[in-house]
């Protein structure tokens, strides 16, 4: 069951028009949320970062939260799986033709969900592997908008290569991963790249911040360059559903001679606790 444009429906019926600006020009902007047993987490955070993209692009959000509210939680009721991700689109809508200017139209709107499994500890305590690449994507990664041919490329690399992460660089600086924020851990200190234009700031990568000052691990919002990722002292990468995971070889050189940290296993056990508060 999905919704669409204020209907509820099976998945295999829901359609689209071919002039839809979402479809044609990747013109929308989405969000993803997480639902752990069946209750929606930091609902208000998402929909706040929504608001912030549908402004970026010049869309009028066609519901108010409580609306949001609503239809999440309707949805939620045809799938009583105990964890879930909420994905939500809105396009700019579809016009009588393909151009790249556009006239006032009406949104379309479309919300799934899908199933949402979380790595236990004991899998993360593995450790994951990550490449770099050089960050070649626009200057407004800020919005999380639905265009996302670079990040699609990146992504089939991880998976050609069989890692878990493309993480980005600028000028020698980390940005983000294709699908993530990366944070690194070098002499006691969390670093992260700070909030702007180069990433998207993810509502995950706000939890991890608030773990780590919990866990009285002190934080630099300042970007780590690539030797310093390759010397660190422990990797993370962020996102609503990897939650916080440890990479422990980047191109093929072992982090912490591949061994996970101490500091992220404080900051994962005190994740786990908000969402269980």
């Amino acid at each position: 069951m999905v919704y669409l444009n204020g209907e509820f429906l099976a998945k295999n019926q829901a359609s689209i028009s071919v002039m839809d600006r979402g479809f044609l020009f990747g013109d929308g902007v989405y969000e993803v949320i997480p639902v752990y047993k069946g209750s929606i987490f930091r609902l208000q955070e998402h929909l706040q970062r929504l608001q912030n993209s549908l402004d970026a692009i010049g869309i009028k959000n066609p519901h108010t939260n409580q609306q949001w509210q609503d239809i999440f939680s309707q949805l939620l009721t045809h799938d009583l799986a105990p964890n879930q991700s909420l994905y939500l689109q809105i396009t700019r809508g579809a016009d009588t033709q393909r151009k790249h200017s556009f006239e006032s139209l009406t949104a379309t709107v479309f919300v799934e969900l899908n199933p949402l499994t979380p790595k236990s500890k004991h899998e993360l305590n593995q450790g994951f592997s990550a490449i770099t690449q050089a960050d070649f994507r626009w200057q407004r990664c800020d919005i999380k908008a639905t265009s996302l041919l670079a990040n699609i490329m990146y992504s089939q690399q991880a998976k050609q290569n069989q890692v878990e992460e493309v993480i980005l660089h600028r000028d020698q600086s980390i940005t983000e991963g294709a699908t993530s924020n990366v944070f690194i851990v070098k002499n006691n200190t969390l670093f992260t790249h700070p909030t702007g234009p180069n990433i998207l700031s993810g509502i995950t990568r706000d939890l991890v911040l608030e773990s780590a000052i919990a866990c009285q691990l002190p934080i630099q919002e300042t970007a780590p360059t690539l030797d310093e990722l390759l010397s660190a002292d422990e990797v993370w990468i962020s996102s609503s559903t990897r939650e916080v995971m440890p990479i422990t070889q980047v191109d093929s050189q072992p982090i912490n001679q591949g061994k996970i940290g101490t500091h992220w296993s404080n900051v994962y056990d005190y994740y786990q606790s908000l969402k269980n508060a």
